[in-house]
């Protein structure tokens, strides 16, 4: 690059500031720059907020574990990033007292447990709870209620586990990492890890678990991450907070799918303003252009002149977007602050890279190919002026701009899938209702050849240059679609969410009920007013062949398949197909021939993951007993409805023989807990676990990502509005001079606004139309294919939308082209001259 192309630049990029020929371009990539930050800022914050606060349920950030006790270098290296840090060893034995015994599940924890989230206790049977200042003292121990009364204990009194006696310092009533363990049937104790080698249950061949938790930045998660995947043997395993709980990570993962898709849209949209400046700005400069080519400069160096500001214009719209974007969030947050999660993360860098790389890439991607031409433009041009230069090759310009339109979507949706439908549901709908805008315009134009004056004024302009007016109706229905998308988000997807966490959702599950209590279980739970779910007989075993094989041959690791076989599942059987399962393959009983032959449905995705199909004979160990049962069909499971949901269900009649325990959820108030403590008493074998916590959890996530969803809207706004400023202002010079003439002709001012609002009426009429028929092609690509959600045609939208666009765009473009009337045709015209 010749060195004295950067000062000429300068010096002509100065004048162009002074005269005012950059505002539109520096506002849309300030736009551009500005959404894409601030939302970014917003949602990154809030991700982490609704992460942070999913983790209180796994207890720590992340956990590694192993049937193992697990490698010390594991630990250093938690050490040296810096890591948060507490161990626990979980296993199964036999707790006693003086009169019985009983088996139990006992977690015995090191110093600062839970790393996330609290433990709760009481000091008294039905007592109030409290939270505790730490672990169980050494010689101390926490157990459930339940087996207070199982053994015939009062607090204060020894409880034996092997060789160790141990005080009954408080009842446990909450651990925050049991929120995903629904089916754990075994009393719960709580221990000092200090006491655990004293006991002596741990010996070659027990079935313990030992945990590592983790918790405290992001970076030194993701370092640690890192370093730890390619050392993990097959006995262990890194959790995460969406992996351990599936209704969590469910939901944090919709949400990132909601204020992913809602986002792109805003980003779109300034692109596409950035796009009409760059090309008015490229054809504002064609006479520039000429002039230094006629003075000798070279192609190389006129490109080079406009390649430098384009980077100086570039890189200041990028510097002050960024800085708009960081102050609008801080103030959006500040505003917002009793509607987001607590504790609300500190900004981080990547949403500042998010929102440079949107500046640069769209200057790229949309600002480079108008600016191509000017490097072809003719030395002639100086005195032809309607010499203008060839069109770059088309390939080249809508390939650039099609990349880049696909990488600032990837940025946003961090979702190849949602990404790639939106992107070819789009321009699949551009291209196609593109053509249907340039033949609908020809017809109008044939239609109203006798119509009044306003009118062919009107369409005359569209006519006059029908590829133009085709790229306008485009760039309208683009603003108008990306709303409608969102409109469709915000209510149709967020309502069908919400829709399955109704007010009486259950949010206690019921546990290990005696068959023989279950007439006087349900008539307690209807004296309480209690919405309870069907009662489900379990019984636990393990899966252990497919077909002859081993099960464990089948799977591959960190899959639902590894960890359902891992563990003994909780078996059920049941006659009615239970509520929001749906058979994908197979045959429920009451369509089989009902010869009481064994049979089990198995839920689709672990089926999937073991390569399990209808036909395929699968072997239980249950309770001693060897079975093996067909598969009769394959479930879909809503697993997000709090309602008992199994892997497995076995015909009726087939675990007969098995021992079994009732299990059920129910819906109760949670000021009513006098209610649950007369439930308890009544039904003492019974376990409790009340999963109100990840109920408002969920029920956060979903009015905060609703809240992220209408601020995006609003930003959906703020780049429309660039984005029909933008189109307006490239063809105003046509216009002005138009007008001039018409002016000059005779023509009234009442005569010229009427033909200028009839034309955007017409633009925004069509526009809507192209909206909606694109809106409707995208939701349906995402619904099938990303969201997996049935979609229906938004029939009322096909009115609404085109009228509100004849409607909202006739007005701006009314308003925006009043230069066009209110300006003196002598002087437009000796401007020209």
């Amino acid at each position: 690059m010749n060195g004295q192309s950067i000062p000429l630049a300068t010096r002509l990029l100065a004048r162009e500031w002074r005269a005012g020929e950059l505002r539109v371009l520096i506002l849309a990539l300030v736009i551009a720059v500005l959404v894409s930050t601030a939302i970014s800022f917003f949602t990154d914050r809030l991700q982490r907020g609704m992460v942070s606060r999913a983790a209180e349920f796994l207890g720590a950030d992340m956990v590694v574990s192993s049937r193992a006790p697990l490698p010390e270098e594991f630990l250093q290296q938690a050490v040296q990033l810096g890591l948060e840090h507490t161990s626990m060893v979980e296993f199964a034995s036999v707790t006693a007292s003086a009169n019985d015994m009983q088996l139990s599940s006992i977690k015995a924890v090191g110093p600062g447990y839970p790393l996330r989230g609290q433990v709760r206790i009481s000091d008294e049977l039905f007592g109030p709870e409290r939270v505790p200042d730490g672990i169980p003292a050494p010689g101390e121990v926490w157990i459930e209620a339940r087996l207070l009364t199982i053994l015939g204990l009062e607090p204060g009194d020894t409880l034996e586990i092997g060789y160790s006696n141990l005080r009954i310092s408080a009842l446990l009533t909450h651990e925050p990492d049991r929120a995903g363990d629904f089916y754990s049937l075994n009393p719960r104790v709580l221990m000092n890890l200090a006491d655990l080698e004293a006991t002596r249950v741990i010996q070659t061949g027990s079935r313990e678990r030992y945990r590592l938790l983790l918790s405290g930045s992001e970076d030194a998660h993701s370092t640690y991450r890192q370093w730890l995947t390619p050392r993990l043997a097959e006995n262990q395993r890194l959790t995460t907070v969406g992996d351990d709980n599936r209704r969590i990570g469910n939901a944090l993962d919709r949400a990132s799918q909601f204020l992913g898709i809602a986002s792109i849209a805003a980003v779109v949209l300034a692109g596409v303003a950035v796009a009409l400046s760059a090309s008015r700005f490229a054809t504002r400069h064609f006479d520039t252009s000429a002039l230094l080519r006629s003075m000798g400069a070279s192609r190389r160096r006129v490109m080079s002149i406009f390649t430098i500001q384009l980077a100086v214009i570039g890189l200041f719209a990028t510097l002050i977007g960024l800085a708009l974007g960081w102050l609008m969030q801080w103030g959006l947050v500040l505003v917002l602050r009793d509607l987001l999660p607590p504790n609300l993360p500190g900004v981080g860098l990547k949403p500042l890279a998010v929102g440079a790389a949107t500046g640069l890439i769209g200057l790229a991607g949309f600002a480079l190919p108008p600016l191509i031409r000017l490097g072809q433009v003719a030395p002639l041009r100086v005195l032809r002026r309607d010499l203008a230069p060839l069109p770059s090759s088309a390939w080249l310009i809508y390939g650039l701009a099609f990349a880049a339109l696909t990488i600032l979507m990837w940025q946003f949706t961090g979702n190849l899938q949602i990404t790639l439908a939106v992107v070819f549901g789009g321009a699949v709908a551009a291209l196609l209702l593109g053509l249907l805008a340039w033949l609908l315009l020809r017809l109008i134009g044939q239609r109203l050849r006798h119509a009044s004056l306003a009118w062919r004024l009107g369409t005359g302009q569209l006519l006059k240059q029908p590829m133009v007016a085709a790229g306008q109706v485009l760039a309208f229905g683009l603003i108008m679609m990306s709303m409608v998308v969102i409109l469709i988000l915000r209510t149709e997807l967020l309502d069908a969410w919400q829709a399955q966490l109704p007010d009486d959702a259950p949010n206690h599950f019921a546990m290990n009920i005696l068959p023989a209590e279950e007439q006087a279980f349900r008539a307690k739970l209807d004296a309480i007013g209690a919405v309870a779910a069907p009662l489900y007989p379990i019984t636990p075993g393990r899966l252990t062949e497919v077909n002859g094989e081993p099960v464990r041959e089948l799977v591959t690791k960190e899959t639902q398949a590894e960890r359902a076989i891992n563990r003994d599942l909780s078996l059920t059987w049941s006659a009615e197909l239970p509520p929001d399962n749906r058979v994908r393959d197979g045959q429920w009983w009451d369509q089989l021939p009902q010869d009481g032959a064994p049979r089990v449905s198995i839920e689709a995705e672990l089926a999937d993951n073991m390569g399990v199909e209808v036909g395929d004979v699968l072997t239980f160990v249950i309770a001693g007993m060897v079975i093996e049962t067909p598969v009769a069909s394959i479930r879909e499971v809503e697993w997000d409805n709090f309602t008992p949901n199994f892997f497995m269900i076995f015909s009726p009649g087939t675990l007969d023989d098995a021992p079994a325990t009732l299990l059920t959820s129910f819906s109760l108030p949670t000021d009513q807990r006098e209610d649950l403590r007369e439930l308890v008493r009544a039904f003492p074998a019974m376990t409790l676990l009340e999963v109100e916590a990840i109920l408002q959890q969920i029920r956060d996530i979903l009015s905060q990502v609703t809240l992220a969803v209408e601020y995006v809207l609003i930003f959906v706004l703020l780049a429309g509005f660039t984005v029909l400023f933008a189109s307006l202002q490239a063809t105003l010079d046509t216009r002005l001079y138009e007008g001039a003439l018409l002016r000059t002709l005779g023509a009234r001012k009442s005569l010229l606004r009427q033909a200028n609002r009839l034309e955007f009426a017409l633009l925004g009429a069509l526009s809507g139309l192209l909206a909606i028929a694109a809106a409707e092609l995208i939701t349906l690509l995402l619904y099938r294919f990303a969201l997996d959600l049935e979609w229906r045609p938004h029939w009322l939208l096909w009115l609404l939308v085109p009228l509100a666009g004849a409607l909202l765009i006739g007005i701006a473009g009314a308003l925006g082209t009043r230069a066009v009337v209110n300006q003196s045709p002598m002087r437009l015209i000796n401007q020209g001259s």
